[in-house]
């Protein structure tokens, strides 16, 4: 009779909980909203909020999924929207389908009016939409802080009793499946009170994206809410909240792992649980001892300095590869299996036992930049995660050999195609839009979007690989210099890059920043709307510099000049477009080139005005006849060299330059 008065109480309890609840998401104000005036606004006879309201209605109205997330998109661009709706994990199907319904009247009524991109939201459902696309994607701006006001009553204890269970929610919501990246669990702090948290990622991420994401948004936890009894931090991919009660309704949420004995060993509760504390202590002790006594003795050989050479690929331990296991996969790195040849090793195709295709690049053994560039890789490719970047599957260390493996590419690389005759034909203008764009999403993520912010310093069409979809992928992050968020620029006295695409601050002064890659960026547009290289531009019979020649036809208004003559187009207003964005990015003024996200708006909003570009940097007013070819480089190397100290050497080939020293004043 108990135990069904008692059943009857919980039906009932969770009945009157159903209820509140709906309630609380029609009648509340929303709890968060961040209207992103970076992505431009849409004009009041603009089909964009009939587009959004058509994929926010079908989401609330969508009686086939029960597990709380939705993602659609609808309407043709401009006015494209690109949606997606995650509820709580712990949120009935009816409660979720209602909370968002709510968040859509907010959006027709008067919340973020005009805005192409925003975040918001109620406690049991979160809105994301956006004029470009936004499935898959591991995104953490823009986002919102949210604290209690209400302060822990042993902050340092709340903190150290939150980190680690924070860790293992990370943990355990990225181990989730495509339905639901969810987790929820609750610790006892020092003080006897009791935190009760909460992580999420959406789940069209990867488990290493939604482990990335949540690592990237908790790390924001100290300046968000320490010392406070509850906050959140919430992205478009993910999201984490805690507090000293509990929010959440367990009957919902996935079983934490419990350490829980059975009721009939009650009399051996005390024992076991001194042997489940004890044993795993002496063994973290013992382990700690042995490892002690090991680097000790290390160190008294001689081999500390080789340890210490290596520490920094410790935390990329589990990427490791046998090099014999490379060796076989690439036919002992065969002439046969060659792709190509770079500034610092080959790179061949392998196929695994597993029969997977991989590329492996192999440094060369008697260059001392190889080890350098091998450290940068590993360290920083491992780290990054997005479908326009060439994703590192591990690497070898053994001996004097040091090879990259990466994920196999079958299309090769954007100059094999756009700088050939008959294959550039391919490339209609609807395909090398979609290059462009996959490239300014791919440096967006470079430098603004990844933990630290990342300038790759060798952006160029051989080192943008094209997938079996001739969706591009930026590769070879050897040069890729890392800094923290809020650093912007660096000097360095080792110049490296391609000729023709680095930015001249970069090239006279060893300055470089994101402006440098941008700079970079508008080189390879200008390259991919008129299909020939910027060093050996020919018109006519005369060879020119592409910049120049863009710029002379800009200014004329003959830009039409410039476009490839394989692209058919009834309309060339986009290209023309693309060409007028490329001038901003090659200004010579680093500070007047637009960054990343600016030209990712200028790419998708055709409604945006775009300022009127100043001259290139190496503007030069003649062109050069293909006759003096030789003779004319000589002379532009010399001008560069004479900005120098020492008497460095430009090595120049026919099609790339690459600088192998340069020490700037």
């Amino acid at each position: 009779m108990a135990v069904a008065s008692s059943s009857l109480a919980i039906f009932f309890s969770s009945i009157l909980v159903h209820h509140l609840l709906t309630l609380s998401t029609a009648q509340q104000e929303l709890r968060y909203v961040n209207c992103d005036n970076g992505r431009g606004n849409f004009s009041a006879d603009s089909p964009y909020p009939d587009n959004l309201n058509h994929v926010l209605s079908s989401f609330s109205s969508n009686q086939g999924k029960d597990y709380g997330f939705y993602n659609a998109s609808f309407g043709e661009n401009p006015d494209q929207v690109f949606a997606r709706a995650l509820c709580r994990g712990d949120v009935e199907p009816d409660i979720c389908r209602s909370c968002i319904s709510d968040v859509n009247k907010k959006l027709q009524s008067s919340v973020c009016p005009n805005q192409k991109e925003a975040i918001l939201g109620y406690d049991e459902c979160m809105v994301f939409y956006s004029n470009r696309s936004i499935f898959g994607i591991l995104e953490t701006l823009p986002g919102m802080h949210l604290w209690s006001l209400v302060n822990a009553s042993d902050p340092e204890g709340f903190s150290e009793t939150l980190r680690p269970l924070l860790e293992t929610l990370r943990r355990e919501a990225a181990a989730g499946d495509a339905l639901r990246k969810f987790a929820v669990n609750d610790r006892i702090t020092p003080n006897y009170q009791r935190v009760y948290a909460l992580t999420e990622c959406t789940p069209d991420l990867s488990e290493q994206q939604c482990l990335d994401c949540l690592d990237q948004i908790i790390q924001q936890q100290p300046d968000c809410c320490t010392g406070r009894s509850g906050g959140r931090v919430i992205g478009p991919s993910c999201n984490f909240r805690f507090e000293k009660d509990r929010f959440y309704n367990i009957t919902r949420t996935p079983p934490p792992v419990s350490s829980a004995l059975p009721e009939g060993n009650k009399k051996n509760n005390t024992s076991r649980t001194v042997i489940i504390i004890v044993i795993p202590i002496a063994s973290v002790m013992v382990l700690v001892i042995c490892v002690g006594i090991f680097l000790k003795v290390r160190k008294r050989r001689g081999n500390y300095v080789q340890y210490n050479h290596d520490e920094e690929v410790i935390t990329v331990e589990s990427l490791q590869y046998d090099f014999s296991t490379i060796r076989d996969a690439t036919n002992n790195f065969s002439d046969e299996n060659k792709l190509g040849q770079g500034g610092f090793g080959a790179v061949y195709k392998g196929r695994l036992a597993t029969e997977q295709d991989i590329a492996v690049k192999r440094l060369s053994r008697d260059s001392a930049q190889g080890d350098l560039e091998f450290k940068n890789e590993v360290l920083l490719v491992a780290k990054l995660q997005h479908r326009n970047l060439v994703r590192l599957l591990g690497f070898s260390l053994e001996r004097n050999e040091r090879l990259l493996i990466y994920e196999f590419v079958p299309n090769s690389s954007l100059d094999r195609f756009i700088f050939d005759p008959n294959r550039r034909e391919q490339l209609d203008w609807e395909q090398r839009n979609k290059i462009i764009g996959g490239i300014a999403r791919g440096l967006l993520y470079l430098h603004e979007d990844s933990r630290l912010r990342i300038i790759h310093r060798d952006l160029k069409a051989s080192n943008i690989l094209l997938d079996i979809d001739m969706n591009p992928k930026i590769a070879d992050f050897g040069m890729a210099r890392l800094f923290a968020m809020d650093e912007t620029q660096g000097n360095t006295s080792r110049i490296v890059g391609t000729y023709g695409y680095m930015a001249p601050e970069y090239i006279m002064h060893g300055q470089f920043s994101v402006k440098s890659d941008i700079f970079s960026f508008g080189v390879l547009i200008l390259e991919i709307v008129s299909g020939q290289r910027n060093s050996s531009f020919r018109n006519g019979d005369n060879l020119e510099d592409l910049l120049s020649y863009a710029w002379k036809n800009w200014r004329e208004g003959t830009t039409l000049n410039l476009i490839d003559p394989c692209l058919k187009v009834s309309s060339t207003a986009a290209i023309t477009r693309c060409i007028h964005i490329a001038l901003l990015c090659v200004q010579e003024n680093a500070a007047d080139r637009p960054t990343m996200d600016s030209v990712g708006i200028m790419l998708n909003s055709y409604s945006l005005t775009l300022p009127v570009p100043s001259q290139p940097a190496f503007f030069i007013q003649s062109t050069i006849e293909s006759s003096d070819l030789s003779s004319s480089s000589s002379a532009y190397a010399s001008r560069l060299m004479d900005r120098s100290i020492n008497d460095e050497i430009l090595t120049f080939s026919k099609n790339e330059t690459s600088i192998t020293e340069l020490n700037p004043r």
